[in-house]
């Protein structure tokens, strides 16, 4: 069984890529062969040869070293940007800052998508700025950290979300919910506070403080564990925050999508009674059989909605278009929730007799402060949870995009960062 040599930090820095390699293949230096081999296969020289016995680093390197197509850059980081709202993206290199001494060096492995990078690179929102790296579903490993770094290590797992900095002193970071901070500073089209742009996932590294750097359970991949650093807080904290975790208790998700699909599965590992409520019943065998949802209600069939009336605690909604909010009240218990976690592009007509009739409430949540993303990591860890994914080459990106407009991907595309974006 090969054995690597373990690397100096000046090795490291000097092939940060093929460290992230070594950490996967072998995290505690000892490597199978037939699992090298297929590394190598994947990501390296596919005519290289596995040698038995001890490697040094240098050689491990030499089998993965893949040049980047082109001429190097200047930069120290490449990527994939938006130049416009026209939200074609293409290469682009950029400097990463140095790490400081709170800070988290991080090799992209893997960036989910979704499909809120379509929005603001298309300026769907309004204010995008470009030159834009987009991604918020981001997990690697940690190649490097500041002096004052305690909770993290070379050759860790390691995942950042929607957010990388906030002002540590308001009320919401008191909190821990930093997403609310009027000076949050998100992954990619924000601001740090001297004024550089924050770029995101699509990208060779990123460089981060420890304070909103997330420990990846080791018993997950990392390819299906990144949508969790998204799509997975943004339906595990509603569940949380509006007590809708209870087990046996029952709970509708409105939507079959990256976001429904993570509802299911996180509601079924919590003990839910889930139904899932869709406009199509050429989802219902997807929905029971693969994801394990307990129930299927078409919201078009009116007597199907009309048996489960006054059935559900609450209810997760996780769609982004115009549809009929009251019908989705009527499932619901007296006192029941509807929690939004879509953003439809028009505004929603409000039930309001319904909503007064059930004494329900209609509510919003925004993904979940870092303590609760970690406390949701460390739970799909235990249950072992991940995402349901089509990973692809960062070249394939826009192509991505058009399908996801279309909903043709089940259930999140994640970009095959360090096989396919090679600095």
């Amino acid at each position: 069984m090969p054995r690597v040599k373990s690397p100096s930090q000046a090795e490291i820095s000097g092939n940060p890529r093929e460290f992230a390699l070594l950490a996967q293949v072998a995290p505690s230096g000892e490597a199978k062969a037939e699992v090298l081999k297929e590394y190598v296969q994947l990501y390296g020289q596919p005519s290289a040869s596995v040698p038995e016995g001890d490697i040094s680093f240098a050689d491990f390197a030499a089998m993965f070293s893949r040049p980047a197509g082109g001429t190097k850059p200047a930069n120290n980081c490449v990527s994939y940007a938006a130049r416009d709202k026209s939200g074609v993206l293409a290469p682009y290199s950029f400097d990463r800052r140095a790490v400081g001494p709170g800070d988290v060096r991080i090799q992209i492995t893997h960036a989910g998508i979704c499909h809120s990078d379509l929005h603001q690179v298309k300026d769907e929102w309004g204010g995008s700025v470009f030159p834009m790296v987009p991604g918020h579903e981001i997990v690697g490993i940690v190649t490097e950290v500041g002096e004052g770094v305690t909770k993290f290590k070379p050759g860790d797992r390691a995942g950042v979300g929607c957010m990388v900095d906030s002002c540590r002193t308001c009320d919401t970071c008191k909190r821990d919910e930093e997403q609310f901070c009027p000076k949050c500073v998100y992954t990619y089209n924000s601001k740090h506070p001297d004024g550089t742009l924050a770029q995101g996932g699509y990208s060779s590294h990123i460089v981060v403080q420890e304070a909103f750097t997330l420990r990846v359970p080791s018993n997950l991949p990392l390819d299906a564990t990144a949508p969790l650093l998204c799509a997975g807080i943004t339906v595990y904290s509603p569940m949380k925050h509006f007590g809708l975790d209870k087990p046996g208790m029952r709970v509708g998700v409105v939507g079959l999508g990256g976001l429904g699909h993570m509802a299911v599965k996180i509601g079924k590992g919590l003990g839910l009674h889930v139904t899932v409520i869709s406009t199509s019943e050429a989802k219902r065998e997807e929905a029971i059989k693969v994801l394990g949802a307990d129930e299927f209600v078409v919201s078009k069939d009116a007597d199907a909605m009309k048996a489960a009336a006054g059935s559900m605690h609450g209810i997760i909604d996780t769609v982004s278009a115009k549809h009929d909010v009251g019908a989705l009240v009527n499932l619901l218990k007296v006192d029941g929730k509807l929690v939004m976690v879509g953003v439809p592009e028009v505004p929603l007509d409000l039930p309001v007799m319904a909503i007064v009739f059930k004494r329900a409430l209609i509510s919003g949540s925004l993904i979940g402060g870092i303590k609760q993303t970690q406390e949701m990591l460390d739970f799909c860890g235990e249950k072992g949870i991940t995402a349901s994914i089509e990973k692809i080459p960062i070249d394939y990106v826009n192509t991505a995009y058009e399908r996801m407009l279309r909903s043709d991907v089940r259930y999140r595309f994640v970009i095959d960062v360090q096989g396919s974006l090679v600095l």
